[in-house]
């Protein structure tokens, strides 16, 4: 496996899909493309991507609708929103949705590539599938397995069990499970 990162651009616009996927192709991301918000739900949850760059307005489901449905699914890759909306109201709906970020069209390209950077900074680089004995946690797509076969878990113990292989060798309080798992 590559050690790029991976990154889900998601837009339904040909000519601006193409220039942001050749963009981030040359600047060594390999990149993965959906057109439409049911493409993009599919491909979010069976990829393990690092980043994902989604449009508002797409056909099928729209870019605030794969955004929740994806954080329902407990997938914490970063989102950035890519969007001609620009008025406040939509800017907030979509943090609050659980996007990481909003960027207003037309964008330039330094913009949005110091954007992918800084959110890929708060991504463990190194950490995307971690094993231990018979279980296999791929933080990435946020699944794991034991024995081969899946775990059902919540987002609130996925979150805890990132925490604490992050702070792998650590003596963690419970203060600092409380704050920084449960807020």
């Amino acid at each position: 496996m590559s050690d790029a990162r991976r990154i889900l651009i998601v837009e339904d616009e040909p000519g601006l899909q193409m220039t942001l996927e050749d963009r981030l192709c040359a600047e060594g991301y390999e990149v993965e493309t959906a057109g439409d918000g049911f493409g993009a739900e599919r491909a979010a949850a069976g990829g393990q991507f690092d980043l994902i760059l989604l449009d508002v307005m797409l056909p099928g489901q729209d870019g605030f609708q794969v955004c929740r449905r994806l954080r329902r699914k407990g997938i914490r890759t970063p989102i950035l929103m890519l969007t001609a909306r620009g008025e406040v109201d939509d800017r907030v709906r979509g943090l609050e949705l659980g996007a990481d970020d909003y960027l207003l069209k037309p964008f330039e390209m330094r913009e949005l590539l110091a954007r992918v950077e800084a959110l890929l900074r708060r991504v463990p680089g190194g950490r995307r599938l971690v094993t231990f004995g018979a279980a296999k946690v791929d933080f990435a797509a946020t699944s794991a397995t034991l024995h081969g076969e899946p775990v059902e878990m919540s987002a609130r113990m996925f979150r805890l069990l990132e925490y604490l292989v992050e702070h792998a060798g650590e003596t963690l309080t419970r203060e600092q499970l409380l704050q920084e798992v449960w807020g």
